[in-house]
């Protein structure tokens, strides 16, 4: 039984890997094939955090079966304990730093943050140089991120 829950488990996450997956080339791929407008601007602001919401949300709910399973080992309920932690860990950083940048004056943005790189997608036509500074000077105060390893993506 053990051994079946832990199947189960993983396929799940497997499952979830794969639609988050779809939904962000779907994503791109509508983003890329319309072209840029006050409309798609914010429903692309709006569906990526709905999607990211949704897909956290998915997240949570399989890290709370692991640490809720009796059957679950230790280390496994540890390690779920852990990642669980990490995830708010991170989405606390990301609202801060969303917070921060709308701000300085910029009417939307989204910040997603990995192990080595933080991207920012401003509402923005363009960028000059002392935006694209202000935004950097944000994130990096915030996490501590080398600049090489921030990118800042204007979208109108």
């Amino acid at each position: 039984m053990k051994k079946r829950t832990k199947i189960i488990i993983l396929s799940v996450m497997v499952l979830l890997l794969g639609v988050t997956g779809y939904l962000n080339i779907a994503l791109n791929n509508s983003v890329n094939n319309n072209p840029p407008s006050t409309t798609t601007t914010a429903s692309y602001f709006s569906a990526y955090r709905n999607d990211r919401e949704s897909t956290r949300d998915q997240e949570m709910l399989y890290y709370d079966a692991i640490i809720a399973s009796p059957s679950s080992t230790k280390e496994a309920v540890t390690n779920a304990e852990n990642a669980r932690l990490n995830l708010v860990k991170q989405m606390d950083k990301e609202l801060v730093v969303e917070g921060l940048i709308k701000a300085k004056g910029f009417e939307d943005c989204v910040v997603t943050i990995s192990e080595k790189n933080v991207n920012a997608v401003v509402k923005a036509a363009k960028l000059n140089e002392q935006e694209v500074a202000q935004i950097v000077a944000v994130i990096q105060g915030q996490l501590g991120t080398s600049i090489k390893n921030i990118k800042v993506i204007p979208v109108e």
